[in-house]
C-alpha cells in the first residue's frame, strides 16, 4: 500500500511522537519546527526536512500542523511563508493545536477559497498519549474530510469523534480542558487537605479510587503529586490558555463557567510565580503553599516558611 506524503509542522512535546508514529505507520514525511533539533532528530529516522510552512505544504500531499497557540497557526497559515501560499487544491489541511474555535472556523473558510479541505483536530491524552499513539482525537470539519484522513487518524490514536462542522473539534477541546483543569485542582484540594489533617494521602487516593470519585485524573495526576514529578507532559502554561479560550467561547456564547474561571485563575498565578512550564499537575503546589503543607515529604512536613 502506498501512502500519501504527509507534512508536519511543530515537532514540540506532543508533535514529535506523532510525527514519528507517523514514520512507523509508513507514511513518507516531510517536517518542519522553528527549532532545529527535532528536526534532525526525525530527519535522522527517516523524515524529510523543509526551511518553511510554504516549502512543507509544497512538498505534501496531506498536511498537519501541531502548534501552542492560535497566534502561531494563524502565522503558520496565512503568513508570508504560511501554508497556504505553498497548497495546492485538492489538499487536506489538519490543525491539530489547540486553539479557538473562531480561528479554526476562519480558517476553514479561507482554505475553502481555495479550493482546499480543513479539519480541525485537536487531541486529549498528553505526551504519553502521543508517544503510544492512544490519542483521544476531536474533530470538526466536513465529513469527507474525515473520512479521508482517517487512516492517519489510526496511526495517532484511538478514541476519534468527528463531532461536527469547522470549529467543532476545539469546542469540544475546550470542554476536554475545563473538565481535565477542574479535576486537577479538585485532586490538589483533596490531598493537600488529607496532608494538613494528618491522614495519608496515598492512602486517601486508594480510597477513593474504588469509587465515585475515582477518575484518570485522580490516577495518574493524583500519583505524580505523590511522587512530587512535574515533569511536563502537557505544561501549566499552555493549559492556562486553553482554559482561556474556555471562558472566551462561554462569553461568546453567554455561558457562565465560573468553576472554570476560578481554575484558570490559579493556573495564571503558577505562570506568575514562574511555575508555567511545570505539568499541569503541579496544581498542586499552588494550594500546598496557601495551606503550608505538601501532599508528601518527611512526614507530610510544612511548607517551608
Amino acid at each position: 500500500m502506498t501512502h500519501r506524503t504527509v507534512g508536519f509542522i511543530g515537532l514540540g512535546i506532543m508533535g514529535k511522537p506523532m510525527a514519528r508514529n507517523l514514520l512507523k505507520a509508513g507514511y513518507p514525511l516531510v517536517v518542519h519546527n522553528r527549532s532545529r533539533a527535532a528536526v534532525e532528530e526525525l530527519s535522522k529516522e527517516g523524515a524529510q526536512t523543509a526551511t518553511s510552512s510554504k516549502e512543507v505544504a509544497e512538498r505534501s500531499e496531506l498536511l498537519i500542523t501541531m502548534l501552542p497557540d492560535s497566534p502561531d497557526v494563524e502565522q503558520v497559515y496565512a503568513g508570508e511563508q504560511g501554508v497556504f501560499a505553498g497548497a495546492k487544491p485538492g489538499m487536506l489541511l489538519i490543525d491539530m493545536s489547540s486553539i479557538a474555535p473562531v480561528v479554526s472556523r476562519r480558517l476553514a473558510k479561507e482554505a475553502e477559497k481555495r479550493g482546499i479541505d480543513m479539519l480541525d483536530a485537536p487531541v486529549s491524552g498528553g505526551e504519553a498519549g502521543a508517544i503510544s499513539a492512544t490519542l483521544s482525537i476531536m474533530i470538526g470539519g466536513k465529513a469527507s474530510a474525515v473520512e479521508q484522513a482517517m487512516p492517519i487518524f489510526q496511526a495517532l490514536g484511538k478514541n476519534i469523534v468527528h463531532v461536527g462542522e469547522a470549529g467543532a473539534g476545539q469546542v469540544t477541546k475546550a470542554a476536554n480542558q475545563m473538565v481535565v483543569g477542574t479535576t486537577i485542582a479538585i485532586v490538589s484540594e483533596a490531598l493537600v487537605l488529607a496532608a494538613k489533617a494528618g491522614v495519608d494521602p496515598a492512602k486517601v487516593r486508594q480510597a477513593l479510587l474504588g469509587g465515585f470519585a475515582q477518575s484518570k485524573i485522580l490516577e495518574a495526576h493524583g500519583q505524580k503529586m505523590l511522587e512530587r514529578n512535574f515533569k511536563p507532559g502537557f505544561r501549566i502554561r499552555l493549559h492556562e490558555k486553553d482554559m482561556k479560550i474556555a471562558l472566551a467561547t462561554g462569553g461568546e456564547y453567554g455561558v457562565p463557567l465560573m468553576v472554570s474561571s476560578t481554575v484558570a485563575q490559579m493556573m495564571t498565578a503558577m505562570r506568575a510565580m514562574g511555575n508555567g512550564d511545570l505539568d499541569h499537575s503541579g496544581l498542586v503546589r499552588f494550594v500546598e503553599e496557601l495551606a503550608r503543607k505538601q501532599v508528601v515529604g518527611s512526614s507530610n512536613t510544612e511548607c517551608p516558611e
